[in-house]
Order: C-alpha cells, then structure tokens, then sequence
C-alpha cells in the first residue's frame, strides 16, 4: 500500500487525533470570539480576528472537509459567542488585555505541540503536510503576538542570569 495516497484509509491514531484536533479547535474557536469581546485594544482585537480567521477557522474547515471526506463522524462544537460590547462584561469578570495574549500564547504553544505529534504518527503525506503548515503558521502567528505584546508593554520576560 502506498501511504502517501489520499485515499488511503486513515489508520486509528491518524482518526483519533484528527477528530480530537477539530473538537479542540472548535472548542478555542469558541474561546477566541469570547477573548475578542473582552478586549478594549483595537491592535489586540484586530490581531485576535486575524488569527481566528486566517489559523483556527482556516484549520477547523481543513481537517472536518477531511474528516467528511472518510465517513468519520464530525465531533460536536459548541454554539458561537455573540458580539458583546465590553460595558457590558462586569469588570471583575473582564479578562484585562495584556492576560489574553498570554492566553493565546499557550494554545499556540501547545497546538504547535500536538501539530508535530501528529506530523510524526501520521503515515498520509497529505496529512503530515497539513499539520507541518498548521504548526509553521502557528508559530508565525506566535511571533507576531511576541511581537506585538513587546509593543504594547505587556511582555513579561523571565529573570535574566547575569553571573
């Protein structure tokens, strides 16, 4: 069997962790529309959209098309957020806006994590060329939050060694 074809059947793991992938990513979907109400930042807000959009959302219609695509059953998401103006979020309940791009740090961080996991247990070439492009966008986008929270004041660095 040539593993590199597309019509190759999935094996478990590749099933198990492409339908754990998209239930995740439905599930922080959800989190970043919430994050974007909270913020008072215009950078920030435009920042979180564009990566909703361009990484989350672009990556959630990739893996389910695939999924639909070998008669594996689609895991549940839960229902979008609506758009909320920050006034009416309570301030004790207020994520601030240096606290969401810590946030969105970590799951890219660990998103990036599980994309090489997968990479490396998957046998379809297709498969393993969309996870490399997942994590490489990822940590574009990592970068670019580094990037913009250093702007902003808002990087919290580690003690330095200096002996």
């Amino acid at each position: 069997m040539n593993t590199s074809h597309p019509n190759d059947p999935l094996h478990a793991g590749e099933i198990f962790h492409l339908w754990s992938y998209l239930h995740g990513t439905k599930a922080f979907i959800v989190t970043m529309q919430v994050l974007i109400n909270h913020t008072e930042d215009q950078q920030l807000k435009d920042f979180l959209e564009d990566v909703l959009e361009s990484c989350f959302i672009q990556e959630e219609q990739q893996v389910e098309g695939l999924l639909k695509e070998t008669g594996i059953r689609l895991p549940p998401a839960p229902p979008n957020r609506p758009n909320v103006d920050i006034a009416d979020i309570p301030a004790g309940a207020r994520f601030n806006d240096p606290e969401i791009p810590e946030l969105l740090q970590h799951q890219l961080i660990s998103s990036r994590l599980l994309c090489s996991y997968i990479t490396g247990i998957s046998l379809r070439h297709d498969i393993r060329t969309m996870f490399q492009d997942f994590h490489s966008q990822k940590a574009e986008y990592e970068q670019k939050l580094i990037e913009l929270t250093n702007d902003k004041g808002w990087l919290v660095l580690p003690p330095i060694q200096t002996k």
